[in-house]
């Protein structure tokens, strides 16, 4: 889900994350930082790399050598870039768990795609006040397009993770436990009933 539209009026009733919730995204990014092992080794391995080549042709007197330096420097840059790649959501979900969860008695609601959907885009969901205003709204995407309609509901919500709980029951956004690392998590794709 991408965020779309969010009421910051003072009416929103919240709650902190409570420390299992928070545990889960901490496992999820510790998981994540297991994954990120490679790419800083290799940053570690191709600067370690560019900096012998520099370090033997200053002793050997040779600069031709240093026609080198700038290709692993290069391949240290792209590890780098891609460690930051495989860190930035995860360190974002966990600071997220910072800012408070959002509990609205009123709607669900779920749109088709508009005008300014992404073109992979099945449409939207959003959180309605009793008055059917929107509190919250984000950009759904899937295998199958939305429908649209509107249900009474009392959601759990935060503007990073989508809705949490619909009438006190999980959607599955958030699993309700981790194991060490988030390793052999199963997407959560049974159909809420």
């Amino acid at each position: 889900m991408k965020f779309r539209q969010f009421d910051k009026r003072a009416r929103l009733v919240r709650r902190p994350w409570t420390a299992a919730e928070r545990h889960v995204v901490w496992c999820g990014l510790t998981g994540r930082l297991g994954i990120a092992v490679e790419p800083i080794l290799g940053t570690l391995v191709f600067l370690f790399l560019t900096w012998g080549i520099y370090v033997r042709a200053l002793r050997i007197g040779d600069t031709s050598l240093m026609v080198l330096m700038p290709i692993f420097g290069l391949g240290a840059l792209a590890f780098l870039g891609y460690g930051i790649a495989v860190m930035v959501a995860p360190i974002r979900a966990f600071l997220q768990t910072f800012a408070p969860i959002y509990i609205v008695d009123g709607y669900i609601r779920y749109r088709a795609p508009d005008a300014f959907s992404d073109d992979e885009s099945t449409g939207y969901v959003a959180v309605l006040f009793e008055n059917r205003d929107v509190a919250c709204e984000w950009e759904a995407f899937g295998e199958e397009r939305l429908p649209d309609r509107c249900i009474a509901a009392m959601s759990e919500f935060s503007t990073y993770g989508g809705i949490h709980k619909v009438d006190g029951r999980a959607t599955g956004i958030l699993a309700a436990k981790a194991t060490p690392l988030n390793v052999g998590m199963a997407p959560r794709r049974a159909p809420m009933k």
